[in-house]
């Protein structure tokens, strides 16, 4: 897969507006609490356009903020994009904006596991009820709405087993139920660009900015985007609950834009690669790529997306043991186990089947053996191979040593 031309088009040019650049290249980095008005009428009028770009109190924005938020409404469609300290702030701040006490909130069993734990405490806690659905319900997502659901929230592919909706058809039937059920989705798989979530009738995209648009590792934000009908009420309670992000990472982000198109080029080929070969080794029960038909939801990824990116997990034939998944974890020379993901570097993660089915509260999981989440950065793909070969081979060497061990006894 590859995507269009004009998005890599767009993401050199958007929000490079003069006004944002002042004759150089890249937007400039303006750090202010204060805005100072000249006279009366300035501030008068800097009142009346605070919503509408106009310079007005440090929280509103300055000019590097917008220039960041001009960019991703040009490049997700949206009427207006919130920036936000990370990505979790962005997700449970954005669901704040829409609900209140007895309302109702439905989200993707495969959501992001902190986004689960704010539903399951912080929403519970305030009287906000919220329950889950499985990845691929499609559209019988009706069987679990509610006549309170307010917010209807989703994440393509899944955190960790990367499963994708059938989005046109929840969002359909969710529409039909109620057409003024406020849906979200997280969105930072596919960087906004890849899945264009606002052509799907869908409210507000969401990212973990930190992740691809920054995508240095060094930095973190994140970006609401939403259409006409829910920008206003997203971006004034926001406001309310104080929600900003300083002017240094709104500069940083926009600058990552920049290379974002050659960067996830470079992470789609690489990613596929070290997925095909995966999908081959001995050990490996199964790939969980979006781009493989092995991955839930294969088709509907087709269909709808326009690219992939870095991120994918597979599953071992077996569950290893803690002393194996030390043997196999801690001696790689290229990948490195950390949090996050969407830089350039390659990172890894193990988890137990029954880590995961703890947030899988519908489904559970269907498989037994240790599931491993790669993101594929920028290095050589046949080196990111080798190294993944010899940690497969530890698990092979600890195994026969375990073997000839038992047999002495």
């Amino acid at each position: 897969m590859k995507f269009p031309k004009a998005i890599q088009t767009k993401l050199i040019s958007a929000g490079r507006k003069k006004r944002y650049t002042q004759g150089s290249v890249n937007s400039v980095i303006q750090r202010a609490s204060s805005l100072v008005f000249d006279t009366v009428d300035d501030k008068k009028e800097a009142a009346k356009n605070r919503t509408q770009g106009a310079l007005f109190y440090g929280r509103r924005g300055t000019l590097t903020h917008f220039s960041l938020q001009d960019a991703m409404c040009e490049l997700e469609g949206g009427a207006g994009c919130y920036l936000y300290p990370c990505g979790a702030a962005a997700v449970t701040n954005a669901i704040l904006a829409f609900v209140k006490t007895g309302d109702h909130v439905l989200i993707s069993e495969g959501a992001y596991e902190p986004t689960q734990e704010f539903a399951n405490h912080v929403l519970n806690d305030l009287g906000v009820e919220s329950s889950y659905f499985p990845a691929l319900i499609g559209r019988y997502i009706t069987k679990y709405i509610r006549p309170n659901t307010k917010v209807l929230f989703l994440e393509a592919p899944s955190s960790i087993t990367m499963e994708v909706h059938d989005i046109p058809s929840i969002v359909k039937a969710a529409r039909e139920i109620n057409p003024d059920i406020v849906i979200m989705i997280d969105n930072t798989w596919s960087a906004g660009v890849l899945f264009k979530a606002l052509e799907f009738d869908i409210d507000i995209s969401i990212q973990a900015g930190t992740k691809y648009l920054v995508g240095h590792s060094d930095a973190m934000i994140g970006t609401a985007v939403a259409n006409e009908r829910c920008w206003a009420q997203l971006r004034e309670r926001s406001y309310l609950m104080g929600q900003m992000c300083d002017a240094d990472t709104a500069y940083v982000t926009a600058r990552g834009l920049r290379t974002l198109g050659v960067r996830l080029m470079q992470h789609q080929k690489s990613s596929l690669k070290v997925a095909k070969w995966l999908a081959k080794h001995p050990n490996v029960e199964r790939v969980n790529h979006p781009a493989l038909s092995s991955c839930k939801g294969y088709q509907f990824f087709r269909r709808d997306f326009v690219g992939y990116s870095g991120l994918f997990s597979f599953i071992l034939k077996e569950r290893l043991s803690e002393a194996q998944l030390a043997d196999f974890l801690d001696e790689f020379s290229l990948f490195s186990m950390a949090y996050s993901w969407g830089g350039f570097e390659s990172l890894i993660l193990a988890h137990q089947p029954e880590e995961i089915a703890q947030i899988r509260p519908v489904s559970g999981v269907n498989f037994e053996g240790t599931l491993i989440r790669l993101h594929i950065g920028l290095e050589d793909a046949d080196d990111l191979i080798a190294d993944l070969e010899a940690g497969l081979e530890r698990i092979n060497l600890n195994k026969n040593k375990m073997k000839a061990l038992q047999s002495l006894i």
